[in-house]
């Protein structure tokens, strides 16, 4: 089966660029994507596949029941796009000023469609049932993957897998880690509440750029003296605000930033560490301030087993060339919901346009894929999903 389910692909490959482009010409921001999910639901209905729409807000969730008994396995893509604006001269740009897709989610969408479509077809000769999520709002907290679960996308689930295409790895190339792979997410507010006044009287102020800068030059001993370093750890000032005339001084200044973690004993030592920080600079300049600490997605890790399962799977797609075990990345998932809840493994499909030395990176505005990459991940999607069942079935050939 498993080989026509190739061939099939490889002839809707056409149709799966068709539709990713589509959707990069018409991206909508997190917790904004109805279009976006009308388009998946009606993609659905026309070809006669189950469809369970506004899952857990804008989420979307079909179901291939297969002839033969086995497992249910579920297999996730995400929607949703980001606030850049589209820089890049091809006839498939963003036509919505200040959103595009800039993290390849267009081309997750593109691929589990077709997918699921190819899957419906067989059937027939399809043991167990596959659970298509396409999730909503992946790219902003508190994210879509955990409403969904809330909403039951994964009740009944055996196994979840995901991939996410990789702009910076070449084409080919399957990339992979057991346990922790993605770090938990956080972000951080701090307002700094100063006394202002003229700039040629600095005395009689309690200047709030002062104290602030004080504190980032702090936060970052955190990581460098405060933390083990054998744990990873970042903690990153992303915005620092007190817009004022050049000869005032600023009441307050405003600074926001993000935290990644593995560690969870580390995550809740930083969350105190950059308070106390704040507390003595503050106290120091006689001066308040406001911090809030929002805790964003946990950490993405992988269950060993099924991460195993997942390299062995990949080896019958002949457009894998290489698969290769990943550094930890610091970015954040909110996949790592799903793995909490049931086994699974989430992966990274080697999307590297052609012809270039250096891709630019993921939310970039110039950012892109190399579409030959969704065929790439269709097939390791399929191989996992049917060999799973294979695993599974008395007559199976599959082992681990």
């Amino acid at each position: 089966m498993l080989n026509e389910l190739y061939q099939k692909l490889e002839d809707r490959w056409i149709e799966m660029v068709k539709i990713r482009r589509y959707l990069h010409q018409h991206p909508e921001l997190s917790f904004q994507e109805k279009n976006t999910a009308a388009y998946i639901a009606d993609y659905y209905e026309k070809i006669g596949v189950p469809v369970k729409e506004e899952v857990g807000g804008n989420g979307i969730v079909a179901r291939i029941e297969g002839a033969l008994p086995g497992k249910t396995v579920a297999l996730r893509a995400d929607f949703d796009a980001l606030p850049i604006q589209d820089e890049k001269e091809v006839e498939y740009r963003s036509t919505v000023p200040g959103v595009m897709h800039a993290c390849g989610h267009d081309g997750h969408t593109a691929t589990l469609l077709v997918l699921g479509k190819t899957l419906h077809e067989m059937r027939d000769k399809l043991a167990g049932t596959i659970v298509l999520i396409h999730q909503h709002a992946e790219e902003y907290a508190p994210g879509g993957a955990k409403p969904m679960i809330e909403a039951g996308c994964l009740d009944g689930v055996d196994v979840v897998f995901g991939t996410h295409l990789w702009a910076g790895e070449p084409l080919g190339k399957i990339l992979y880690r057991s346990g922790p792979v993605m770090a938990a997410a956080d972000r951080f507010e701090i307002v700094i509440k100063g006394s202002g006044g003229h700039g040629a009287q600095p005395h009689k102020t309690k200047d709030s750029i002062v104290i602030g800068a004080q504190v980032v030059s702090q936060l970052q001993q955190i990581v460098s003296r405060r933390v083990n370093p054998i744990d990873p750890a970042v903690v990153t000032v992303g915005s620092f605000m007190a817009d004022n005339a050049f000869n005032v001084i600023a009441d307050t200044a405003k600074l926001t930033g993000t935290v990644r973690t593995f560690n969870p004993e580390v995550r809740d030592f930083i969350e105190e560490e950059i308070e106390q920080i704040l507390k003595g600079a503050c106290l120091s300049a006689r001066c308040e301030y406001e911090y809030v600490y929002d805790r964003g997605y946990p950490a993405v890790v992988n269950h060993r087993e099924e991460t195993t399962f997942l390299i062995k799977s990949v080896e019958t797609v002949d457009e894998v060339h290489k698969v290769e075990e990943i550094d930890m990345q610091m970015g954040g998932e909110d996949f790592s919901y799903y793995l909490e809840r049931v086994k699974g493994t989430f992966f990274f499909t080697g999307a590297k346009p052609d012809g270039v030395d250096v891709a630019y990176p993921h939310h970039h505005p110039r950012f892109d894929i190399n579409e030959k990459a969704l065929l790439i991940a269709a097939k390791s999607l399929a191989s996992a999903a049917i060999k799973y069942q294979e695993r599974f079935s008395v007559t199976g050939t599959f082992t681990k």
